[in-house]
C-alpha cells in the first residue's frame, strides 16, 4: 500500500466512484467494458488503470467477471461523493446555481476540496443529508444510506409515491423538470399509462405531465400511503434548489 498522497490522485479518485456506482447499481462486480463506457475510454486504458488500482490494493478481481473495490478503495470512493455532492447543494443553495449546472462544477472541484473546507460547507448547509438532485451525502463517517426507491416508470395506474431523486448527469433533463417546477420532495400520482412503450401521465399536485423514455427510468421514487398528490412531502425530506432553478 502506497501512502496517502501516492493513492489519490485524480484518476484514482475518477475510477473507484465509477466503480463505486456500478457495483451499487448491479450488486456484483465490475467489468473492464462497462467501466470504460461510464468513463468514456478504450477498454485498453481501463485494463491498464486497472492494474494500477490492484498495485494499490483497491480493488479485488473475479476473474472472468470484473473488480470490487476493497473497503481502501470503497473509503476513497465515499469521500470523493461526498465532496461532490456537498458542493454541489453549496452551489445550488448558497451560490443559487441551477441545479442543471453544479454538477459538472462539482466534478471539478471534488478532487481539490480539503478536509476543512468540507466541514465548514456542511456546517453551513446544516448537514445536509441528499443533494439537490436527491442523492444522499456520505456522512463525515462516510457511511452512506440508501433509500429503496423505484423508477417511476414502474409504477402503475393509481399508484402515488414521492419525487425523491433523479440523476444528475443529464443537465437538459434537469433543465426540463426545472422548466415545470417538478423537484425532488414533491408528491405525485401516475394517472395513465399510454400503450406501446407510450409515456406516463403523471399528477403533481394540480398540474399534470407526461413522462416517458429515459426521464422515467431517471426518476427515483419513493412509496407512500394513499392520499392526495401534491400533498407534504415525505416525513425528513430536506429542501433542495431543485425548484428554485426551475423558477
Amino acid at each position: 500500500m502506497g501512502t496517502r498522497e501516492t493513492i489519490r490522485s485524480q484518476a484514482v479518485e475518477d475510477y473507484t466512484k465509477a466503480i463505486f456506482s456500478l457495483q451499487s447499481a448491479t450488486d456484483g462486480p465490475v467489468s473492464t467494458n462497462a467501466l470504460a463506457e461510464r468513463l468514456g475510454i478504450t477498454s485498453g486504458s481501463v485494463s491498464a488503470m486497472l492494474k494500477r488500482l490492484d498495485e494499490l490494493g483497491l480493488i479485488t478481481h473475479e476473474p472472468y467477471r470484473g473488480v470490487r473495490l476493497t473497503e481502501d478503495g470503497r473509503r476513497i470512493a465515499l469521500e470523493v461523493i461526498r465532496h461532490h455532492r456537498l458542493l454541489e447543494s453549496y452551489l445550488a443553495e448558497a451560490l443559487g446555481m441551477p441545479w442543471d449546472r453544479v454538477h459538472d462544477e462539482a466534478e471539478v472541484l471534488e478532487h481539490v476540496l480539503s478536509e476543512d473546507l468540507e466541514a465548514l460547507i456542511d456546517a453551513k448547509l446544516g448537514h445536509p443529508t441528499v443533494d439537490p438532485h436527491g442523492d444522499p451525502i456520505p456522512s463525515a463517517e462516510l457511511e452512506l444510506e440508501e433509500r429503496s426507491t423505484r423508477q417511476l416508470e414502474s409504477l402503475e395506474p393509481g399508484e402515488q409515491g414521492v419525487f425523491v431523486r433523479v440523476s444528475d448527469s443529464d443537465p437538459e433533463m434537469l433543465r426540463y423538470l426545472g422548466e415545470r417546477g417538478i423537484s425532488p420532495g414533491e408528491r405525485l400520482l401516475v394517472t395513465e399509462r399510454q400503450p406501446f412503450g407510450g409515456p406516463l401521465f403523471v399528477r403533481f399536485g394540480d398540474r399534470e405531465h407526461a413522462i416517458g423514455g429515459r426521464l422515467a427510468r431517471a426518476m427515483r421514487v419513493e412509496a407512500v400511503a394513499e392520499g392526495p398528490a401534491g400533498g407534504p412531502a415525505a416525513a425528513g425530506r430536506q429542501p433542495t434548489a431543485a425548484g428554485e432553478a426551475g423558477r
